[in-house]
């Protein structure tokens, strides 16, 4: 069972808790794409890093300038951000990191500590490529990071400082929920919290239209979908109940929640998700060269 993390309560007060010497320099984000403006958006929100200590790198000038103007941070190329950060943060496309990091491996310091939030790309590749001179931690977090509502998981390699790791905990922990874990299990993460968004988001868009099939206006029947999803999410972490003792909660005799069950499981929705899940980890393992 998910419990709050302390990281998350401690986050919530950043004058209560230490600050690293990781969160005093400069974070790179190199390829700051959709997800590196979730981490942004989130950091900042949570005064975890001033919009100063953030450089950000795009191959197209034109979104870096869009996140410059949006946030305050700083544009800069790889070369010259990575020779300025403590933290480097890479979220570049996965067929892309080996060539990356080769190019950069010549200005890659002892001190960095390099986080990667690509999906399919190990440690050990990571370390590599890299030239085993940075701290390397694997993070995979998802998009609703960008409200504070995120999902991460991190792992990092033998010689991670500890420091490190709870700096990375901290840095996630601004955006929501964190869990460190085995590294054998990240693909399987992103098949379901990193791509489960968008799942969910189809889930929420077939419950509204089966309202506006009822005869409900549709923008208030996504309002009244995305807000019971919303809920039923945050019975089970809040309660700790099993999802099933929940539905069992719902589903009174005779009634008519357990005649739309009927229909769900006629339509096999359990079966289609564990296949969506195990495709997309499926491909995530794909990605990385596994």
């Amino acid at each position: 069972m998910i419990k709050d993390s302390q990281v998350q309560k401690e986050n919530q007060n950043q004058d209560n808790k230490e600050v690293t010497a990781y969160q005093k320099g400069t974070i790179a984000i190199i390829g700051a794409g959709k997800l590196g403006e979730a981490i942004i958006e989130a950091t900042i929100g949570a005064d975890f890093f001033k919009p100063s200590q953030i450089l950000v790198t795009n191959k197209r000038k034109e979104s870096s300038e869009r996140l410059k103007t949006r946030f305050g941070v700083q544009t800069s190329t790889n070369e010259a951000a990575v020779r300025e950060a403590r933290v480097i943060l890479l979220a570049v496309k996965p067929q892309m990191a080996k060539n990356v990091l080769q190019t950069l491996k010549p200005l890659l310091r002892i001190d960095q500590l390099l986080i990667s939030v690509m999906a399919g790309v190990t440690v050990s590749q990571l370390k590599e490529w890299s030239g085993n001179e940075p701290a390397v931690i694997r993070a995979m977090p998802n998009t609703p990071l960008r409200i504070r509502k995120g999902m991460s998981a991190i792992c990092g390699c033998d010689t991670v400082p500890d420091e490190a790791m709870d700096f990375a905990e901290h840095l996630f922990a601004t955006a929501g929920r964190v869990l460190r874990m085995d590294e054998q299990l990240f693909d399987a993460v992103t098949g379901l919290s990193a791509s489960g968004p968008a799942f969910i988001y189809i889930m929420i868009e077939a419950l509204a239209e089966g309202g506006v099939k009822a005869g409900i206006p549709r923008h208030l029947a996504t309002e009244l979908a995305a807000q019971t999803c919303l809920g039923a999410a945050s019975m089970v972490l809040e309660t700790g109940k099993h999802p099933a003792v929940l539905k069992d909660e719902v589903t009174t005799p005779a009634g008519c929640t357990i005649d739309g069950i009927l229909k769900l499981e006629e339509g096999g929705i359990r079966v289609t998700l564990i296949k969506a899940v195990e495709e997309a980890a499926r491909k995530a393992a794909a990605l990385g060269g596994k």
